[in-house]
């Protein structure tokens, strides 16, 4: 066995697995043999519902952070929050957290839905819409904190990074949209 350990982007740990000469035993099989893939079809559907949950989650506290910032940040005088510009970024924001909560919802909901092409619909809209606000959210929350928003020191910088990982993680937005493009064809 060869282990290669190595620190991901958003700095979590990971690590390859190399087994030589692994034999496994009929008796060890977890199913039936050659008819595996709707288990993990399945598992990887928890695993993208339990990811839109957590992306939520970093999404609420860069909400939070970037808008105890822009309170306290002060530029010609006043707050940052004072300028309207900064105000409609921080409600886009917000509205984008809030409509990836609802998608990871309907994502947790329907991860346990016995009709496959309706999980897989429910899970590809769901890691599709989530990325692409993960993105944006994390984006604005870096640029309303400008220099500050990328440095080691400020939580933002971690949440940006792991939403990062988050969306490349079993397929990034633009994969899922496509995955659920087909679920719609198939329909």
């Amino acid at each position: 066995m060869a282990l290669r350990s190595y620190r991901t982007q958003d700095g979590a740990r990971a690590a390859d697995i190399q087994l030589d000469k692994v034999r496994v035993g009929q008796d060890a099989l977890l199913g039936t043999q050659d008819a595996a893939l709707p288990s993990i079809e399945r598992a990887l559907d928890y695993a993208i519902a339990a990811l839109c949950a957590e992306a939520v989650g970093a999404m609420a506290a860069l909400n939070e952070a970037t808008l105890e910032y822009i309170k306290t940040r002060q530029q010609f005088g006043q707050p940052i929050g004072r300028f309207q510009a900064l105000q409609h970024r921080m409600v886009d924001m917000l509205i984008a957290t809030e409509q990836a909560r609802s998608m990871a919802t309907l994502a947790a909901v329907r991860a346990d839905s016995a009709d496959t092409a309706q999980r897989r619909r429910a899970i590809a809209a769901a890691k599709a819409y989530v990325g692409q606000s993960a993105r944006s959210v994390g984006q604005s929350a870096v640029q309303l904190h400008g220099g500050m928003g990328v440095v080691d020191e400020l939580n933002v910088s971690h949440y940006f990074k792991r939403l990062t990982m988050i969306n490349a993680t079993f397929g990034d937005a633009d994969h899922h949209l496509g995955c659920f493009s087909d679920c719609l064809l198939a329909a």
